[in-house]
């Protein structure tokens, strides 16, 4: 197997871990939603598990890989509607290397609400505030091309979406930076409805503070990168005992 190769391989075994991940956090919808990935030196070419398939079952050999044409190159199986509308373009117009959408509980329930700005209530959430786009205007079933370059003209340069009555989507450029950013996501989507629910003011931190929380402190013993990967290392031991066989 030579360098490239080695890579691909790598990217569908990451893409398929990340599927079944999204089982084990309870951020998936059995065959419904999508993960995608250009394939490593292709950036036309995308990576994504078969419609039917259900998330538990992906593995890096299932992957088939697509074009914005809506074409299966390699692989068997099908392609869903919603996949090639929305992720195609969002690829090709925001330079996302990997785009993960899914309808996950808490975020889709403070999506739900008429005001579903993510607050910084908290460190983690201080993270992510500020790299929210939103589209509020939902446009109904993705069918076409046009939807997902509606969203990538919404998103722009920011790495989370919030899709109001619709769900949320996180790009980055690896699997494990953009699946870490979908599970902070839900955990603190998931604070701050519970925060809600009491009725109580909530104690939210000041512009300063948020900048201040963003900031890389030179002292840190890991970069934000080596946190990624080490935190999706972990996560595939936790599937190597748990959920065996995304990398067959």
């Amino acid at each position: 197997m030579n360098q490239a190769d080695d890579e691909t391989w790598r990217a569908r075994v990451h893409l398929a871990a990340a599927n079944r991940l999204a089982v084990y956090d309870d951020l998936e919808e059995g065959i419904d939603n999508h993960f995608t990935m250009c394939v490593p030196g292709q950036e036309d070419r995308y990576l994504v598990l078969p419609f039917g398939l259900h998330w538990s079952e992906a593995r890096a050999s299932d992957l088939i890989v697509f074009n914005e044409a809506g074409e299966v190159l390699e692989g068997s199986g099908s392609l869903e509607l919603s996949a090639l509308s929305i992720h195609a373009p969002l690829h090709r117009m925001t330079g996302a290397n990997v785009i993960l959408h899914t309808h996950q509980t808490w975020a889709l329930a403070l999506n739900m609400l008429e005001d579903n700005r993510l607050l910084p209530g908290s460190q983690t959430a201080a993270f992510l505030t500020r790299n929210i786009a939103y589209d509020d205007g939902y446009a109904g079933l993705a069918a076409s091309l046009s939807e997902g370059e509606r969203l990538a003209s919404i998103l722009g340069d920011k790495q989370i979406m919030f899709m109001r009555n619709h769900g949320v989507l996180v790009v980055g450029d690896t699997v494990a930076q953009a699946y870490r950013r979908l599970y902070k996501l839900e955990r603190v989507c998931r604070a701050q409805i519970l925060a809600m629910s009491t009725g109580r003011p909530l104690a939210v931190l000041d512009e300063a503070m948020v900048r201040k929380v963003e900031t890389p402190n030179p002292r840190n013993s890991h970069t934000q990168a080596e946190r990624e990967a080490l935190y999706f290392a972990a996560m595939m031991r936790v599937l190597d005992r748990e959920m065996p066989g995304y990398a067959d």
